[in-house]
This record gives structure tokens, sequence and C-alpha cells, in this order.
């Protein structure tokens, strides 16, 4: 009898443990909460919006890749291209494909013929927000199936950069693309660690482990990717447990909040996505450089940063941002002056102020910043109208020329060519057959930007990028306001399996080496 009761306490304690150990077992699923009402466009090559970049890095690949958890070119190594080569004049390259690389969800092996594929379709302005990139592309063509030749008309800063996984460099599956058209974006097909699974409006995105993954079956199975734009309620659903990591808003204040929960990592990640006030130079009152001026004068950088917090922003003093290969500080940065300002609308014939109007993202940190800036401006009698609208309609509308201001926060691959040509170029002015994302209808500097593009000599193309900036600066295209650093947290329970130091699609990496450790 007392040794049959022993036994049921043993048999029950193991049961406990087992059923401890099925439970720790179970934690499988990691559950993310981004800061956005709905995805954007699910197609690397046309989505721009940081909710998004996130899901591409763990849907995609690029030939190349910047090492997970690091944001600087000086960290390339293969990913889809086991190798490369190039002439001496950089502007022919030849890739070497993996072997055996599969496409999610059955569509084959990823060959050269999908290499080509892709970045033709991201150098085709009606396929791609990113076709401003490729410009200097002459030649993509297969030698074979695991041989991909590009051809450049010229020599570009960072070719290699072009082709990591970020923006036009993820690679597609040209099948899957081809089959679904324009319902692509429905059902992604990549070569990543994770495959989509599921999309609910509003809600989330499902991703689940692609298991014939190149480098190894992830060790998570899924990855649930929620859509929480409440500052409030996606804190509270990660210090229930309801979710495992989130983007945090970019402010001292959070990150120092969120630090006090129980078991929490937070990471402030590079790169700066900085924040700029594009200003529509072909829009009245806007023509007027004396206004774009007063508009500058009226901005207070220090203040902003303060509002934000120093934890995780910086003052920004150029229309590149500091850090990228060709940022000069040696421009003409516009001192904060209310009184300047006033005058300068005076001379243009508003002594009494006046109106411009900004359509707007609702996402709660980017709001925030317009509307300390629409104070700061109203103390110089600028009255900024500012509509808000849903995050994807933002991107839409602002892209059709619809609003004088745009409040733009981005980061690129961090090469000062790339965000002069995207955002100051004439070719990428919006709503044009080749447009990115110049809202401002910048021309200034068209000529410094193409000439660096071409200059071999890296103290002469540093010294073009520097005019480009001095031009930009002078003809108050945008005015910079500072560069906020990528804030996410996530339970200490989870292992990335890398050191998070920044990473270029602003979201932390979650690869076939993330596991729960508990």
């Amino acid at each position: 009898m007392q040794m049959n009761r022993f036994l049921g306490v043993a048999l029950a304690a193991l049961g406990i443990a087992g059923l401890a150990t099925d439970a720790a077992a179970q934690k499988k699923t990691v559950v993310v909460g981004m800061a956005s009402a709905d995805a954007g466009r699910l197609d690397p090559h046309l989505s721009a919006t940081t909710p998004d970049k996130a899901l591409m890095y763990w849907m995609f690949n690029g030939l190349v890749r910047i090492q997970p958890g690091r944001a600087s070119p000086e960290f390339i190594e293969p990913d889809l291209a086991e190798s490369w080569t190039s002439t001496a004049d950089r502007r022919e390259w030849v890739f070497t494909l993996r072997h055996g690389v599969q496409c999610h969800h059955g569509f084959g092996e990823l060959t050269a013929a999908d290499v080509v594929y892709s970045l033709q379709r991201a150098g085709d302005a009606k396929r791609s927000s990113f076709s401003a990139d490729f410009a200097s592309f002459d030649k993509v063509e297969a030698l074979d199936p695991y041989k991909v030749k590009i051809t450049l008309k010229s020599p570009i800063p960072s070719l290699l950069g072009v082709l990591t996984n970020y923006h036009g460099g993820n690679i597609v599956c040209k099948k899957a693309a081809e089959e679904m058209g324009e319902n692509f974006p429905k059902r992604p097909i990549g070569t990543g660690p994770f495959m989509f699974a599921e999309y609910q409006p509003q809600q989330f995105v499902r991703l689940v482990a692609n298991k014939a993954y190149f480098r190894g079956a992830p060790q998570i199975e899924q990855v649930t990717y929620r859509y929480i734009p409440s500052d409030a309620s996606r804190d509270l659903a990660f210090q229930s447990g309801e979710v495992d990591m989130i983007y945090g808003r970019q402010d001292e204040a959070w990150a120092t909040r969120i630090k006090q929960v129980p078991g929490t990592v937070v990471s402030v990640m590079e790169p700066g996505e900085m924040s700029v006030l594009s200003l529509n130079m072909k829009s009245k009152p806007l023509d007027d450089i004396r206004v774009r001026r007063a508009f500058a004068h009226a901005i207070d950088r220090k203040a902003m940063v303060e509002f934000r917090g120093a934890l995780a922003t910086r003052a920004s003093y150029s229309v590149v941002p500091e850090g990228y290969l060709g940022f000069s500080r040696d421009v003409p940065t516009p001192e904060f002056n209310i009184a300047k300002a006033k005058q300068l609308l005076a001379e243009a014939g508003y002594k009494d102020g006046v109106t411009i109007k900004a359509i707007h993202t609702t996402l709660p940190g980017m709001l925030s910043t317009i509307e300390a800036a629409q104070a700061h401006l109203r103390k110089a009698g600028i009255n900024l109208q500012i509509e808000p609208v849903e995050h994807a309609t933002f991107h839409a509308q602002i892209r059709k020329d619809l609003s004088q201001v745009v409040h733009y926060a981005a980061a690129r691959f961090p090469v000062a060519d790339v965000y002069l040509t995207q955002f100051f170029h004439s070719r990428s002015i919006v709503n044009t057959p080749t447009a990115v994302t110049n809202f401002s209808h910048c021309d200034v500097a068209d000529q410094e930007i193409d000439a660096a593009r071409v200059e071999a000599d890296p103290a002469k193309q540093k010294e073009l990028w520097k005019q480009a900036q001095v031009k930009i600066m002078e003809a108050v295209c945008g005015v910079p306001i500072y560069e906020a650093l990528q804030l996410w947290a996530w339970k200490d329970s989870l292992d990335l399996g890398y050191q998070v130091v920044g990473s270029l699609n602003l979201g932390p990496p979650i690869t076939e080496k993330a596991r729960f450790t508990r």
C-alpha cells in the first residue's frame, strides 16, 4: 500500500516534469508586435515601409547579405551567391550560385534564371519602388544555371550593397511571381528561413519555418507578426507575455520604462532612420526659397532630440545621414532662429503668416514628431495643417505628389549615393515614370550626384557628394531633423543566435539560429 502510494507520487512527479518539458518544447512560436495598423505591400520590390522590412528579411535572400546583427557594408558576406569575381574596372561581375537552394512552397530550385528575373524586375519602375538603384545596370544574364553575369554601364559606389537582401536586392522566385502576377504580394515566395503562410488584414501575418532552408531548418517553427498600432496596447501585450518581441516607440522614455519589465532585452540598433521634412519646391508658397528658409529656421533640432530622447536619437546636420559613406557635416545647416524665420516670411509677402498642408501617417512615433514640428512652426507664423491617414494610404498619396510637406523617416544602404539619388535627384521625383522618393522636386545637385557615381578616386567621390549636400541644403529642398535609432525589446528567453548591433532591415534577425532557451 505504502509502496503504491510512493509509486503514485513518483509517477505524478514524473508527469509534472514531463509536462514542464513538453511546455518548454512547445515554445516554438515567436509573436512579434509591430507599430502599424496593417501590412503595406508584401512584395520586396514594392514595399519601402518600416513595418514590412523585417518580414522581407525573414522571407527572402539576396546574392549577398550583411551579417545578421550588423548594419555596415563592411560585414557583407555570401548569401545565395557563394562567390563572385569582377573585372578591374568593376563593370563586369560574375556571381556563382549555391546549388540546391529551394523556393518556398514547392516552386523548385532557385537558379540563375530567378536571379536574372528578380534583378530585371527590381530595375523596372513599373514593378519596383527601387528602380533608380539599378539605373547603371546594362545587362543581367545567365551564363549557366548557376552563374549570373552583371554588366554595368558605369561603375557604381557599391554594387554589392545593391545586391544585399534589402529592397531591390531581394531575390524572388520567377515561376511564383509570373504565375501570381499582381497577386504575388498576397503570397510572397522567396527562399529565406521562413515562408509566408497567412495574412489577416489589420491583424497579423503568419510565417512558418522553411524546413528546406539551405543554412539548415529553423529552430523556431512559426513567427506571428501582429499589427498593434497603439504603443500602450503593444507594451501591455509584451508585459503580459502575449507577445515575445516588440517594436519600440523611438524615444528615451519608452526604453527606460520597458527595461524595468523583468526578463527583458532592450536593443538600440543602427542604422539611424533619418526624419526629413521634404518641401515641395513647385508648390506655392514653398516655391519661394525665402519661405523654405523660414521653414528651416523655425525647426529647433536640439529640442526635437530632447523630445525624442538622446538615448535613441541624434540631430541631423545634412540630407545624408551620419555614418553613411560620403556624409559631410560641412554644409550650411540652418540654425534655429524664430526671428529670422518671421523676417524671411515678411520679405516673401507673408507678414501675417502662411498656411501649408501635409498628408501624414497615423504611425504614433512619426505623428508625434510632425506634431512637435507643427508647434515649432506655429511660433514663426507657419500654420502646418496635418491630414492624418493610415500608413499605407500615406505612402500611396505622397507618391502621387499630393502633399506640400512630406515627413519621411528612412534608412537606406549606408552610402551617400543611395540617399542622394532616391531623395534628391530629378530622376526620382514622385509622380513621374522614374519616381522613387524625391518629394521636393529637387534637381539642383544632379550633376554632382551623377559624377560621384562613376568617380573612381575615393577622395574626389567624397568631394562630389559633399558638393551635392551643400547645394541641396542651400536650396532647402528638405529640412533634416534627427536620426532615430531602432528600438526593439524581446524576452531574454529568446536567443537570436547573434549579437544585435544593427540591422539594415530595421528588425532583429530571426533566422535559423533563433530559439527559446526556456
